[in-house]
């Protein structure tokens, strides 16, 4: 009964306050635009793959064509021949798609990141230029893409911070803080309950802004994830509660609560995360990827400038059972048929110096996560991360997969050279459905 009574002195308190009104009204319209730029990235990374898909399907459907006409390919460019394997793995459109998780309405993570979809060649690598866009949150902000976690990671404990500042400051200060505590019966239970107002309105607040993002992207359609983020939300919630209602029970007036309210925020929003990346940036310096266009550059020309023997015995070590072809036991000498599987030898090298990067990202998140304990924003960012599939370690494995394709391709183009199959329709078709099987 106590607590429905200061419930009730709460809302008229609440409703009596132009500001704080005010304050909740700008929170939600940020968060409503959050969540239209989360719905509308989600929208168009699903247009662009359905493009992608149509595009591609197009290319087969043509040069299918071309074997029910018996001709070897387009008539202005005479020297394709999709009979032969490189040009048909050419003319076969391989495509490696990120598709975004409906849950991207609440959290854009790293989707600005990285690319969401790769063509596959033998030469390709996941850290290609279309694979590494590098875009900070401010960058984002800038360009107008503010999604609804910034909103909660940021301007959730600002929103909590106005609504609760004046609990017990304004009181003390008109000197019936003691009468409030004879009314009331204990002066914890009395800040508790003026803080639990304004806790279950933000929760309301919070899950009725869920329900129109959910509505945005069909976010039910994917099971638990509506849950599990309004779970961590409200956990996220009551961790600035308690920081705040430990002010507010200690404090002594309402300016100094205010400022140590204030002060924690830009502890844990910006002073500890600045600190963080400035000594992982210490520890671990930006990768420039020299390994990598060392490769590129030199590491592919020296490889096919190697002799014909050189070439054969690293194609017989990467792939023992290449002995086992016709080229191989008959010992012909096929014209441009290194060259061919000279892509296999360097998608070995480009292997080697993409680990390297991929080992020193790991240790920097490594160090990240030590942190966690005392920067506690930068936790609940990347547990928003992986509920949307918008974690680093969900782009990762997303890179592995490009990788696996493009062994596959190169696979298949070198053991077929070396065989020296002549490629029909079946044949194409086979291509096609191999290299669109991603595991």
């Amino acid at each position: 009964m106590r607590s429905l009574t200061i419930f009730l002195y709460e809302w008229k308190h609440f409703t009596g306050s132009p500001f704080k009104i005010v304050a909740v009204l700008l929170f939600i319209i940020a968060s409503l635009y959050g969540l239209h730029n989360g719905a509308d990235l989600y929208e168009k990374q699903n247009a662009e793959i359905e493009r992608i898909n149509n595009e591609a399907k197009t290319k087969i459907e043509t040069t299918i064509s071309y074997f029910e006409n018996n001709q070897k390919g387009p008539e202005n460019r005479p020297w394709i021949d999709v009979t032969s394997t490189f040009w048909a793995l050419w003319h076969t459109p391989t495509y490696h798609l990120k598709k975004p998780s409906p849950a991207i309405v609440y959290n854009i993570g790293q989707t600005e990141q990285y690319g969401f979809y790769k063509v596959i060649g033998t030469s390709s690598s996941p850290y290609d230029a279309d694979m590494t866009k590098e875009i900070a949150n401010p960058e984002r902000i800038q360009s107008g893409t503010l999604d609804f976690s910034f909103v909660i990671l940021f301007l959730l404990p600002l929103l909590l911070l106005v609504l609760l500042y004046n609990i017990k400051g304004q009181e003390a200060e008109h000197g019936f803080l003691p009468l409030v505590f004879v009314q009331t019966g204990a002066k914890n239970w009395w800040i508790v309950s003026r803080t639990a107002f304004y806790a279950i309105l933000l929760l309301l607040v919070l899950f009725g802004l869920m329900l129109y993002g959910a509505m945005l992207t069909n976010v039910f359609d994917s099971a638990n994830i509506f849950g599990n983020i309004f779970l961590w939300i409200t956990l996220y919630l009551f961790f600035w509660i308690v920081i705040y209602f430990l002010i507010l029970k200690y404090g002594k007036n309402t300016v100094s609560n205010t400022l140590q309210m204030i002060g924690i925020w830009l502890l844990f929003a910006f002073i500890i995360p600045a600190t963080v990346q400035q000594w992982i940036t210490i520890e671990k310096p930006t990768n420039l990827m020299v390994d990598l266009i060392d490769v590129s550059r030199d590491t592919k020309s020296e490889i096919n400038a190697q002799s014909i023997d050189q070439i054969d015995a690293q194609l017989f070590e990467l792939y023992p059972n290449l002995k086992d072809t016709k080229v191989a036991k008959e010992n012909i000498r096929v014209s441009g048929i290194r060259g061919l599987s000279s892509d296999a030898l360097i998608n070995v090298e480009m292997k080697n110096a993409t680990q390297n990067i991929e080992e020193e990202n790991k240790l920097k998140n490594k160090l990240i996560s030590k942190t966690y304990w005392f920067n506690p924003i930068t936790y609940f960012q990347n547990k928003l991360n992986q509920l949307t599939n918008t974690h680093y370690n969900d782009y990762e494995t997303y890179r592995n997969t490009i990788q696996k394709s493009v062994d596959k391709r190169n696979k298949i183009l070198v053991f077929d050279v070396w065989n020296t199959i002549e490629v029909d329709k079946e044949k194409y078709l086979e291509y096609n459905a191999t290299l669109s099987n991603n595991e």
